[in-house]
C-alpha cells in the first residue's frame, strides 16, 4: 500500500460521524470494521458515497448501543443483520458478521458469526472484502489490494461457486469492470459467467435493471457492452438484438449526459414495439418508460431521411412528443460524422421561446369550451413555428386570434 492510500484510509477513519460510531461499537468484547466499498474508493481516492460496518454485535445489541449513544437506528435487513445507522442525516448500514447457510442462486440463508475473514471471504470480488479497523489497519484476505491496484474484478475463491451463490454476480462482474477495471475482462470470470448465464432466468427483473442500469452508465460502458454481447450474455437481458455501434457512439460521446434510461435506448430501441418489450423485460419505471418511448417515436419519425431534418419540423415534432425526446431520437438517428450539425439543432431547439397563449386565452377569444379550444391553441402553435417562433405576446396573440376565427367558434 502506497503512501498516498494510507493518507486516503486516515482521512476516512478521521470523519467525526465514523469515529463516533466505531467508538460505540468496538467496546466489551465486539468489534466493528469499515467493509467494501468504501474502502475501496478511499483506496482509489474516489467519492465515499455509502459507508457499511460489518460488526461482532448482533443485530439487537448494535441496536441498542446506536440508540445508547443517540443516534437513530432502524432494522431495515434485520433477518439478515442489517440495521441503519443515521448520524446527523448520514446513513451506515451496519451489519452482523455472517456465514451462508444455503444459497439458491437468488437468495442466502445465513447465520450470524464472529470471524471477519468468514464473513469476507462470501462477498463477491476481491477488493469488495477489503475491511478497515479503527486502528487503521488494512484487513485483505482475498489479495483485493493487488487487483485493485491492477484495475482487475476477479471473484473471490472458484468464480462458479460465487455465481451459483446469487446468479446476479453474473451482471455484477460486468458493472465493476465498466466502472472499475482496466482492459479485457478476467479470463476464469467471463467463463463462469458464460457457464451461468441460464441462471439470469430466475432473478427478479427489477434486480436485472438495477444492475444494467449502474452497467450502462459507467465509465467504460461502450466496451464491456461489447464484451457482454461477445459471450452472448447480452441478448438474454435485453430480449433483443443490441446496436452495439450506436451505443458506443452515445456512450463515447464527450460531454455524455448520463440518462441511463436513455443509454438503454440507444443500445435496445429501434421502433415502438422494443419500448413494450423492455418495460416487460425489465420493469421500467413509469418515468423511464415515457423518456424511451418519447426517444422511440422520434427515431421513428426522424428515420429514413438522408439529411437531417429542418429545424421548423423538429419544433412540430418536438410540440407533439416533447424536446428532450426529439433530442434523444435526434442524436441516434444523426449518421457519422454529423455530431456537430446535430448538436447545434438541438442547441437551436432549445433556445425556441415559449409558446404563452393558453386555453383560457382561447376561451376569451370567444370559442366555445370542448375539443375545439385546443384544436385553435394546436393550430396557432404550429403556424407560429412556421414563421420561426418569434418571442412576445403581440405576435403569438394575433396568430391565436387568427385561428381562432378560422375555427366554428
Amino acid at each position: 500500500m502506497t503512501g498516498i492510500e494510507r493518507q486516503r484510509l486516515v482521512a476516512l477513519l478521521a470523519r467525526a460521524d465514523v469515529v463516533t460510531l466505531l467508538a460505540a461499537l468496538n467496546r466489551d468484547g465486539e468489534e466493528a470494521r469499515i467493509v467494501g466499498g468504501a474502502v475501496r474508493n478511499a483506496l482509489l481516492g474516489e467519492a465515499v458515497a455509502d459507508i457499511d460496518i460489518a460488526t461482532t454485535c448482533l443485530p439487537d445489541e448494535t441496536m441498542r448501543r446506536a440508540r445508547a449513544a443517540g443516534f437513530k437506528a432502524v432494522p431495515t435487513g434485520i433477518d439478515h443483520g442489517t440495521v441503519t445507522i443515521v448520524i446527523d442525516g448520514t446513513p451506515f448500514e451496519v451489519t452482523t458478521l455472517r456465514r451462508d447457510v444455503e444459497t439458491d442462486g437468488r437468495h442466502a440463508v445465513v447465520a450470524f458469526g464472529r470471524d471477519f475473514r468468514e464473513d469476507a471471504l462470501r462477498r463477491d470480488f476481491t477488493f469488495n472484502a477489503l475491511g478497515l479497523d479503527a486502528a487503521g489497519v488494512l484487513h485483505d484476505y482475498a489479495d483485493g489490494l493487488a487487483d485493485l491496484a491492477a484495475r482487475r474484478v476477479r471473484f473471490i475463491g472458484a468464480a462458479s461457486e460465487r455465481i451459483a451463490e446469487d446468479y446476479l454476480r453474473i451482471l455484477r462482474f460486468f458493472r465493476f469492470h465498466a466502472r472499475y477495471g482496466a482492459g479485457e475482462p478476467d479470463r476464469a470470470a467471463l467463463d463462469a459467467c458464460i457457464a451461468g448465464r441460464a441462471g439470469l432466468d430466475g432473478l427478479s427483473r427489477e434486480r436485472v435493471w438495477a444492475e444494467l442500469r449502474k452497467l450502462l452508465a459507467a465509465p467504460r460502458a461502450a466496451e464491456t457492452v461489447q464484451a457482454m454481447a461477445g459471450a452472448g450474455l447480452l441478448v438474454p437481458v435485453i430480449g433483443g438484438v443490441p446496436h452495439l455501434s450506436r451505443f458506443a457512439a452515445i456512450a463515447d460521446a464527450p460531454g455524455d449526459k448520463v440518462y441511463p434510461a436513455s443509454r438503454l435506448a440507444a443500445l435496445a430501441v429501434t421502433v415502438g414495439e422494443d419500448v413494450l418489450r423492455l418495460r416487460e423485460r425489465l420493469r421500467l419505471s413509469n418515468a423511464e418508460f415515457e423518456r424511451i418511448a418519447g426517444i422511440a417515436a422520434a427515431l421513428e419519425a426522424l428515420s429514413g431521411r438522408e439529411t437531417l431534418p429542418e429545424i421548423a419540423t423538429l419544433r412540430h415534432l418536438a410540440h407533439r412528443i416533447g424536446t428532450d425526446a426529439v433530442a434523444g431520437g435526434l442524436v441516434l438517428s444523426a449518421t457519422a460524422g454529423r455530431s456537430a450539425d446535430v448538436h447545434a439543432l438541438i442547441a437551436e431547439m432549445a433556445r425556441t421561446p415559449p409558446f404563452l397563449p393558453t386555453g383560457k386565452d382561447v376561451l376569451a377569444l370567444g370559442v366555445n369550451a370542448g375539443p375545439r379550444v385546443g384544436q385553435v391553441l394546436g393550430s396557432a402553435r404550429e403556424a407560429w413555428i412556421e414563421v420561426g417562433c418569434p418571442a412576445g405576446r403581440e405576435a403569438q396573440f394575433q396568430m391565436l386570434a387568427e385561428a381562432a376565427d378560422g375555427s366554428d367558434r
